[in-house]
């Protein structure tokens, strides 16, 4: 049996790390340094981003991405990449899905420097492409995960928290998602399937999000780091990002792609609808754990039921929508050892919906 981990071949995490950017980019390239950035960080920390290139006299383009992860927006930057030899993203989970789709199409080493930790997307060697509206069009599958994931501490601490519990949100996913699939046996996205190193992995994402994802948020609202926030900063950025690539993903991000059909849901993040998507799984799975995360969930601010998105009126037929994009052909729900149809996942939601309300 073939079981496969796939990882950026570097991770650094720590204080002040924007000011080696330049040094890292040296290793991997040597005419020049796109770096495209999302367009509040470019405006925010434009001096501490391009200052280490000019203290080497090594040549950048600093760019800003338009907010969304769409084919428009990657041919617009691969168009205009020229003779750069590296691909540097700065910025959030777009600008980040766009700059490893840019330099897979180019075939240039790609760094990454994530300025929250809110999506597992930094350390996979995967993009998530979305139509121009925000819908989830398809997954590009990478030809490698980054070069480097640079995690400057603090300049994630300065973030909203709420980007830090959204991530918590997609963290948690990462166990509960790997256990199903392992379950059935089902193929991982690094190409075979989970090795117990992966799920020992993910297991400890779940477990350190547990023990110090409220210390975290505190810490996050006050923009300070402690040991609990760096702690939750790896758990949701290096262990969610192995763990769900090489450990498997299920039921809880096809709820999430469900739910971006939901013209109220666009502007919530990414993991706070994979939150919800948590919920659905365990109960579709009649999970013991179901309370447990339904409490941390709350202990932190994430959304459990679909009044926590401010849907209080959902239509038969809007719910319906959000089921049969769950169900597509090629979902990640269909790791499921359950028999599965657009009524079952419809059933379940509204069910998990019922049933977290209580809370």
């Amino acid at each position: 049996m073939k079981k496969v981990i796939i990882a950026p071949s570097t991770y650094i995490q720590g204080n002040g790390e924007i000011k080696n950017l330049a040094e890292h980019f040296l290793k991997l390239g040597s005419k020049k340094a796109y770096i495209i950035a999302d367009a509040f960080i470019k405006n925010k920390y434009e001096k501490e981003i391009i200052s280490s290139f000019e203290e080497k006299g090594t040549a950048y383009e600093l760019v800003a991405c338009s907010g969304e992860c769409c084919d428009d927006e990657i041919n617009k930057h691969i168009e205009a990449l020229g003779e750069s030899d590296v691909v540097i993203g700065i910025g959030g989970g777009k600008t980040i899905d766009t700059s490893k789709a840019v330099a897979y199409f180019k075939n240039v080493p790609v760094i990454i420097v994530p300025t929250a930790a809110s999506t597992d997307a930094p350390c996979s060697r995967l993009s998530v492409i979305y139509t121009n509206e925000g819908t989830v069009d398809r997954y590009l599958f990478l030809k490698a995960n980054p070069d480097l994931v640079l995690m400057d501490l603090d300049i994630i601490a300065n973030a909203p928290a709420r980007f830090l519990v959204s991530g918590m949100g997609d963290a948690m996913a990462t166990y509960y998602e790997a256990m199903a699939s392992n379950r059935t046996g089902s193929l991982v996205m690094a190409g075979g399937y989970a090795s117990k190193t992966a799920l020992a992995i993910a297991k400890l994402c779940r477990d350190t999000l547990l023990e110090d994802g409220v210390k975290a948020k505190l810490a996050a609202e006050n923009h300070v780091c402690s040991e609990a926030f760096e702690n939750i900063v790896e758990a949701n950025t290096y262990l969610s990002g192995i763990g769900f690539e090489s450990g498997g993903v299920a039921a809880s991000h096809s709820v999430h792609n469900g739910l971006c059909t939901l013209e109220a849901c666009h502007h919530f993040y990414h993991g706070e609808k994979v939150a919800f998507g948590v919920v659905c799984q365990l109960m579709m799975e009649n999970n013991p754990d179901l309370d447990l995360i339904i409490k941390f969930f709350k202990s932190v601010g994430l959304p459990v039921c679909l009044k926590d998105f401010g849907i209080e009126n959902i239509t038969d037929e809007e719910l319906m929508q959000v089921a049969e994009t769950a169900v597509a052909p090629g979902e990640t729900i269909h790791a499921m050892y359950m028999p599965l149809s657009p009524k079952y996942v419809f059933d379940v939601i509204k069910a998990a919906d019922a049933y977290a309300s209580k809370f």
